[in-house]
């Protein structure tokens, strides 16, 4: 019985194999975009990890020094105390991340790969031995130390003993930080007593990075998963449409006494075996995807927060494992409605099939009922709300509800349209527009909800780079920069400088945590182009002068939003208390950032000096004082950057990071369109005996197949239109909501209405190119098929 049954629910899809195309691609689709992301994002947390566990990071207790760096002797001094803790030196080198260790005072688990080998253990200690992939170790340029290939060490990162990296960093006789051993002696005097300047750092359960890059990779999930329903819409619209179609085969079987248990569980067994096959090809489209958005994510990650993240996408199973269980849960609930229609039908229900997805008034009203609920509920959490996790929700919230109002919506419209028309052809057709509506209602859901993210997020990448632009520059207002080698360089090119330019603004910082969040303490020149340039979201009177003075710190947005800081507020640098008198917008930067006088930067940071300058010159001697440089300190390209340059660089990085999100909206929209053709397909073979009595009145084909696109084109323009401000919802909250709570900024809203016509275009196109197969399918319709309605009529 139980092969019977399941052949005869299989026939069903070898009679139907346009909609089996429909559920395999459907399904393919949306989990060809959620696993691409997911792939993504296992790569670069897995990148991350690779990095935490090479350098310790987060693994052990580590000690910094408040003044940025700790000197050699030091180290010493605490080792011979009884501290157990094992020096780390790190730099950049050639943009590579070079870290030094001692292999024979690190804790297990940090000496490099290889040095099970005696031979290199001798010559990491006597010569120095540069470990890194090969990709990396490319990169650098001519360095007189050995180089040895290692998959095994994170990407961009080259590890080496601390003597060697002392020499190529210039940073003779000073240290990073120290790892602390997870067993130290049972008696040995407290640190403060040893180094008061120093603070013990406990281990953490990730690396700083990961937390950093939470919310990038939050976003790039929340994406996935809306491209991911979109699919669904398609899925379970084919679904539906099987059930209803096989009313007859489900009805015949239950009156020859099959169970109904046994049937849903076959139907069950059926769709899981779809959505297997389905997930499979989803999973390899996906690799294909993950492949493509990769480098440009790598890009982002690099620009953004300084990380390095492998440029390979391996066959991971987090991600496809992940991709398949959600393919098999998506289409069970898609299907689940249907599954619980069928276990509440009675055994002898109608076979003749309902026109799909007719809904009654009834169905619909619940609908809009829980359509509304879902809009407040959005408007709720975008006012009570806090936290990443409510703006999700307000998103999520706001996009299905609106979905569910659309249906109600457009026969509102529909109706409002047949009141008007002037015809009997104009009655026919806005009438038949509306009985369509429903069988179209879930492909225009998903074309609402791929319109609204266009919207939304180009509205907030375009208000980003306008805001972006602006604030590049103010900060951007030297016209030249200057990258020294070592210290003493700096000194003597400040010195050159300071005889030929204008002003001469040295850059310096050092990195300590402020209220437990890391942060950048920066110690600019007291100078009108910070003055004039620096604008203040919010500050007290005679700001900058007070912070000139050495009185007060101003601080950046984010650090401000996190640690909950105000204007009037205390915050301690290095031991010293300042009071917080600025706000400044810091848009890109995913940390907190501090500004202080250079004076006082001096006093509390003594062993930083500043290695980079910016230079106030007149534009037009820009290109002579390069040229003199490279002769009088044999400065390369790489040193000397003009302001138009790194505003290129920035804006290049700034571009790259939002190609990702640029590129799944494309394909959520193609997969929109995709959910379109299918449902006119669909629908072209069900319409035949709606249409013939028409075709009979002396309306031709063809221009039947003309009303078909018409109708199609009309839909669209309409879920477009309701889509912008659905859109303008979203980017809202994105910029407000989510943007704040994930990056720690928020940015004004700017409308771009050419950018909304360009996109209403867009979709009234894909419209009607989807409608263009169906149409002329109605059109070619035999008139031996369409008399064959009224053979059949009773």
């Amino acid at each position: 019985m139980t092969n019977a049954g399941l052949l005869a629910l299989l026939s069903h899809w070898r009679r139907n194999p346009m909609q089996l195309f429909t559920l395999v691609v459907g399904l393919s689709l949306a989990t060809a975009l959620w696993s691409g992301v997911q792939a993504v994002n296992t790569e670069a947390r897995a990148s991350y990890d690779a990095a935490a566990e090479t350098l310790g990071e987060g693994m052990f207790a580590q000690i910094i020094a408040s003044t940025g760096t700790i000197p050699q002797e030091d180290f010493i001094a605490l080792r011979r105390a009884g501290w157990l803790v094992s020096p780390v030196v790190e730099g950049r080198l050639d943009g590579i991340r070079l870290i030094g260790i001692d292999a024979l005072t690190s804790p297990g688990g940090l000496t490099p790969v290889g040095l099970s080998d005696g031979k290199l253990t001798v010559d990491m200690i006597t010569r120095g031995i540069l470990f890194a992939t090969q990709e990396t170790l490319e990169r650098l340029g001519e360095v007189d130390v050995r180089k040895f290939p290692s998959s095994d060490v994170a990407p961009a990162v080259i590890l080496t003993d601390v003597g060697t990296a002392q020499i190529l960093l210039g940073l003779d006789g000073q240290i990073s930080r120290l790892i602390v051993a997870p067993q130290q002696p049972i008696i040995q005097p407290p640190l403060e007593v040893i180094a008061p300047n120093f603070e013990l750092i406990p281990p953490q359960s990730g690396s700083d990075v990961g937390h950093l890059t939470d919310s990038f990779h939050l976003n790039l999930t929340a994406f996935g998963l809306l491209s991911f329903v979109v699919g669904i819409f398609i899925v379970h619209g084919a679904i539906g449409l099987a059930f209803e179609q096989r009313r007859p085969v489900i009805r015949t079987l239950r009156a020859l006494g099959f169970p109904l248990v046994h049937l849903i569980a076959l139907i069950a067994f059926e769709l899981v075996g779809i959505s297997v096959l389905a997930g499979m090809i989803g999973v390899g489209l996906g690799y294909f995807i993950a492949a493509s958005l990769l480098p440009d994510v790598a890009a982002t990650i690099s620009g953004l927060y300084g990380q390095s993240i492998s440029g390979t996408l391996q066959f991971r199973p987090e991600w496809w494992v992940s991709s398949l269980l959600i393919a098999v849960g998506g289409t069970a609930l898609a299907a689940a409605a249907s599954l619980w229609r069928l276990a509440c039908m009675p055994l002898l229900a109608s076979a003749r099939p309902h026109a799909w997805a007719m809904q009654a008034r009834r169905s619909r009203l619940i609908q809009a009922v829980f359509a509304m609920f879902l809009l407040v509920a959005a408007s709720l959490l975008g006012w009570l709300g806090s936290g990443l996790a409510a703006g999700f929700a307000m998103l999520a919230a706001l996009l299905i509800g609106a979905a569910l109002a659309l249906p109600v919506i457009l026969d509102g419209l529909l109706t409002a349209g047949a009141r008007h028309a002037k015809s009997i052809i104009e009655e026919w057709f806005w009438a038949d527009t509306r009985q369509q509506l429903p069988g179209l209602s879930l492909a225009l859901m998903a074309l609402l909800i791929a319109m609204a993210t266009n919207v939304g997020v180009s509205t907030m990448v375009s208000s980003f780079r306008l805001t972006f632009t602006g604030f590049l520059d103010q900060r951007l207002a030297s016209e030249f920069y200057v990258y020294a080698d070592d210290a003493q360089q700096a000194a003597s090119l400040r010195a050159y400088l300071e005889l030929r330019v204008d002003k001469v603004l040295p850059i310096q910082s050092a990195n300590q945590d402020i209220r437990g969040l890391p942060s950048e303490i920066y110690g600019p020149i007291a100078h009108a182009t910070y003055r004039d340039n620096w604008l203040f979201l919010d500050a007290a009177p005679d700001a900058w002068a007070l912070i000139e003075a050495g009185q007060a710190a101003a601080i950046n947005e984010q650090l401000a939003r996190r640690a909950g800081i105000a204007i009037g507020d205390e915050i301690t640098i290095a031991g010293h208390p300042f009071k917080v008198l600025g706000i400044y917008g810091d848009y890109g930067n995913p940390i907190g950032q501090v500004i202080i006088t250079e004076a006082k930067f001096a006093a509390l940071f003594p062993d930083i000096s500043p290695l980079s300058f910016g230079v106030r010159i007149d534009p037009s001697r820009v290109t002579a004082l390069s040229l003199d440089l490279g002769t009088h300190f044999g400065l390369t390209e790489v040193n000397m950057i003009n302001q138009a340059g790194i505003k290129a660089f920035s804006l290049a990085v700034f571009d790259r990071t939002f190609t990702v999100t640029g590129a799944l909206n494309i394909l959520t929209l193609a997969v929109a369109g995709f959910a379109i053709l299918m449902s006119l397909l669909t629908l072209a073979t069900m319409r035949i005996p709606q249409l013939a009595p028409i075709w009979a009145q002396g309306i031709s084909r063809a221009r039947l197949g003309r009303l078909e696109i018409v109708r199609a084109a009309l839909l669209a323009l309409l879920t477009t239109a309701l889509a912008l401000p659905l859109g303008l919802s979203l980017a809202w909250t994105l910029l407000a909501v989510v943007n704040v709570e994930a990056f720690g900024w928020r940015l004004p809203l700017f409308l771009f209405p050419l950018d909304y016509a360009r996109l209403a275009v867009f979709a009234v196109v894909a419209a009607v190119i989807a409608a263009l197969w169906p149409a002329t399918k109605l059109a070619r319709t035999r008139p031996a098929d369409l008399l064959k309605v009224f053979a059949n009529e009773r």
